[in-house]
């Protein structure tokens, strides 16, 4: 598995976790773990940031007279240890006695808990069902859960061998969630796309 940063801050609905690597965040959209001794918890990458480790000190240009970026960082070493990158997820379910459900964990997940990106044979067991639809569509986001929703859905896609099944049958499940706001519905729909 890959794993690819740590819980910071965690609630039972959202968890924020600081990558190891700069600047490796999972794209948007993507399944993500964690896990203790009796959960593991899933949640869908909802927003990602690079920033100073100092709150309120903001980093400074320094490539006026560097040929590319690689050669900032090269002459500036110092900088990989003043940056971080963190990305939040949105909690859509979890795994209990080997079940797994599509809703909100009982429990949220512990700080310094590993994160790992889903491999893609447990991307394909988790969208085998879309349970989790339901929390993406009423989350409260600073991003636009159109946008949550249909990047989700095409990460999910790329794990089925029926990719195009896959969309048209998660397309029927949003215009069930979605009745009466159909232009939501084609916002969604029409971001599918790649």
């Amino acid at each position: 598995m890959d794993r690819i940063g740590e819980v910071i801050e965690a609630s039972t609905t959202e968890l924020a976790a600081q990558c190891y690597e700069l600047y490796g965040v999972p794209p948007l959209g993507s399944l993500v773990k964690t896990a203790d001794s009796s959960l593991e918890l899933y949640g869908i990458v909802c927003n990602a940031v690079t920033t100073s480790l100092e709150p309120g000190r903001r980093p400074i240009a320094r490539g006026k007279d560097e040929p590319s970026e690689e050669a900032i960082y090269r002459s500036n070493p110092q900088l990989t240890k003043l940056l971080r990158s963190e990305f939040n997820a949105l909690m859509v379910g979890h795994r209990k006695d080997g079940k797994l459900y599509h809703y909100l964990p009982p429990a949220p997940a512990r700080i310094h808990s590993f994160v790992y990106l889903c491999p893609p044979e447990e991307v394909k067991e988790f969208s085998q069902s879309f349970g989790f639809l339901n929390i993406l569509v009423n989350a409260h986001l600073d991003i636009s859960t159109d946008e949550l929703i249909a990047a989700a859905l095409r990460q999910m896609s790329r794990a089925h061998q029926e990719r195009h099944a896959f969309l048209v049958t998660a397309g029927k499940e949003l215009a069930t969630l979605l009745s009466g706001r159909f232009d939501q519905l084609k916002s969604v729909l029409g971001r599918l796309k790649e």
